[in-house]
């Protein structure tokens, strides 16, 4: 009977020695689990995207304050008040650009970049408008209120300004009328050293589809005018140079006059 007590309770320690051996083993397999850096990872991912898209942006400002070694800033454009008055017209015009739908973002050009063009003289191709006076196109009045736009005659016509020297350009916004949410035809923008655009003559926007306005057939998309105005990027394009801007259009989807609030030119004259 002592013999089968004493094979009994060494069973029994045995048995606990394994038990004790097994879940050692157990805990010693699963502790690593718990310091392992897989979890830190997972943390550290999921912080990454705004990180990246922060770097991102701030490379990409880098990149744009280091073009050509001159440091780029936004150039203050101040907008007219927006005044659509009536009923938007259904329209429909080939290669015609979508609205942005947003707020236009700045525009950045060499720090010292002024509206080189305010207050300097302008001619047109209509001497005579219907409404208002050339040298409006300049005073810096870009509402659509009346008062505050020169109108010109049907069929193709342009407003010539005098920079009055030669001026690096790097962009120029011009408003035609916004008043209504319509398109103008075969808008042409040039730059030239002379009056008569004989000389270093660049076209610097195009719309023309047809070649109507004599200046080529242009690559450019129809737009709807906005309180915004239209920015054309000379930055991209040279930066272009000359003393002459001359803008051209040809009716529009509301009839077929000519019209033009003000155009500025976004440059520094050249020493």
């Amino acid at each position: 009977m002592a013999k089968r007590a004493l094979s009994s309770v060494t069973t029994i320690w045995v048995l606990a020695l394994l038990l004790v051996g097994l879940c050692f083993t157990v805990s010693c397999k699963k502790a690593p689990e718990v310091n392992e850096p897989a979890e830190q990872t997972e943390t550290v991912v999921e912080q990454e995207p705004a990180e990246v898209e922060q770097a991102e942006e701030e490379l990409v400002a880098t990149a744009e304050a280091d073009t050509s070694g001159v440091k780029l800033v936004p150039i203050e454009i101040e907008l007219p008040k927006p005044m659509f008055v009536g009923t938007p017209q259904d329209v429909r015009v080939p290669n015609l650009e979508k609205p942005l739908g947003k707020d236009r973002p700045p525009f950045l050009a060499p720090e010292g970049t002024t509206n080189v063009a305010f207050g300097k003289p302008v001619t047109a191709s209509d001497e005579e408008p219907i409404i208002g006076e050339t040298e409006m196109v300049t005073d810096g009045d870009k509402e659509a209120a009346d008062g505050s736009y020169v109108e010109y005659g049907p069929f193709l016509q342009h407003v010539t300004i005098d920079l009055e020297q030669e001026c690096e350009i790097y962009a120029i916004v011009m408003w035609h009328y916004h008043k209504q949410a319509r398109v103008y035809y075969d808008v042409v923008v040039q730059v030239a050293d002379d009056p008569d655009f004989t000389e270093n003559v660049k076209t610097v926007f195009n719309n023309d589809i047809d070649n109507s306005a004599g200046c080529g057939v242009g690559k450019d998309m129809h737009y709807t005018e906005t309180a915004e105005g239209k920015l054309i990027d000379c930055l991209s394009q040279g930066p272009v140079r000359g003393q002459y801007v001359r803008c051209y259009s040809n009716g529009n989807t509301s009839n077929d006059l000519n019209h033009c609030i003000e155009v500025e030119v976004y440059g520094r004259p050249i020493e």
